[in-house]
């Protein structure tokens, strides 16, 4: 693992075929954001896109600190919430960046959760075809997930992330202080991602969540570690895979049932909430169907339930087997659906609209 520790402090270091970059992991690096992205890229101007809930605890904090860099700063905030991005919020933080005199040589500071990297990302993937972003997530979920590996994006009425590009970010400044200030909902919704990278590819992580579900009042030290684990095992896949055209695939653990869940709320529930459900749901399948290890589905559902995350859904199968249909994971006439074989290894099988809403009444049913 490619993981240099410095004090409470961990990087992890990125490679892609388009850009290799650093995320920073650890506790009051938010003061350092200026000196950190000057050492990191070459730019004239840094823009700032941030949301009403993150903008003020944060937003001063960084303009200054950018500005003390040497960096002239101008700003966006949007209206918080996964049902603000839509074209027209993208749409008008493009329009704030062309205001700034925004060119190639700036660069775009994402500071916030996923919402605002996803739209932050993708404004910079496509201003003037293309500008530099560095992503400063304050939420576990984009520390863990979202901020690393290059997935930009917004929603339409159809459907999730339905448009977006891949931009890998020159930076990442993941400030675990930050953690401390979220709504405790907030902090738990995270976890379903940090669940789900331990079923993925690492037990003894998941073994970790199992025996002491993750506190948000952890040890800056212990949070630390954890975010940097799951980052690197994020950065090991996108480092295969970088556009997901074959083993990316396998961080959708989850995602496929999650996000029908998700969409079938209308965005009211969590995505890390709707990622645990949706594990859970295939986990029972899996196993129920003779595609897993006798006592995995039980084991997941019990890891999740300690963390405080749900481990199904009152909606319909009929409606989550309609959401799934509009998922942008779909090929052809079925799905690529990630399948957990046994803690640490999953596999990747198609299966049909028929055979999905099969699974996905096969996992309705909590383990006995």
């Amino acid at each position: 693992m490619s993981a240099a520790t410095r004090a409470t402090r961990e990087i992890v270091h990125v490679t892609t075929t388009s850009r290799a970059y650093d995320v920073h992991v650890g506790e009051d690096l938010l003061r350092h954001t200026g000196k950190l992205i000057r050492k990191a890229v070459d730019a004239d101007k840094a823009f700032v896109v941030t949301d009403t809930n993150v903008a003020p605890p944060y937003l001063e904090r960084i303009k200054a600190s950018l500005a003390a860099a040497g960096f002239s700063v101008s700003y966006a905030v949007v209206e918080a919430g996964e049902q603000h991005k839509t074209l027209q919020t993208y749409g008008s933080i493009l329009e704030r960046m062309a205001t700034a005199n925004l060119t190639r040589d700036s660069i775009v500071v994402a500071l916030g959760g996923g919402v605002v990297g996803d739209m932050a990302g993708f404004a910079a993937a496509t201003y003037m075809r293309g500008i530099r972003v560095v992503q400063v997530p304050t939420t576990l979920l984009s520390m863990v997930d979202s901020s690393v590996g290059g997935k930009t994006a917004i929603d339409l009425s159809r459907g999730k992330n339905l448009v977006g590009a891949f931009l890998q970010p020159s930076l990442v400044i993941a400030d675990v202080a930050c953690l401390s200030t979220l709504r405790p909902e907030v902090f738990v919704d995270g976890i379903g991602e940090v669940v789900k990278h331990g079923v993925l590819a690492d037990e003894q992580l998941f073994e970790k969540l199992a025996r002491t579900p993750l506190a948000q009042n952890a040890r800056g030290s212990y949070l630390t570690h954890i975010i940097a684990r799951n980052v690197a095992i994020k950065r090991d896949v996108v480092g295969a895979d970088e556009q997901e055209h074959g083993v990316r695939q396998t961080l959708n653990l989850g995602h496929t049932i999650g996000h029908a869940i998700e969409a079938a709320s209308k965005y009211t529930l969590g995505h890390g909430h709707c990622v645990a459900a949706g594990l859970c749901y295939v986990a029972r399948a899996a196993e129920r169907m003779g595609w897993a290890e006798s006592g995995m589905a039980a084991r997941i559902e019990a890891c999740v339930a300690a963390q405080g995350l749900p481990t199904a859904s009152n909606i319909p199968v009929e409606q989550l087997v309609e959401q799934a249909t509009h998922d942008k994971k779909r090929h052809g006439a079925g799905v690529n659906l990630v399948v957990p074989e046994r803690i640490g290894h999953v596999a990747m099988r198609h299966v049909t609209l028929d055979e999905l809403t099969h699974i996905i009444e096969l996992g309705e049913q909590p383990c006995e």
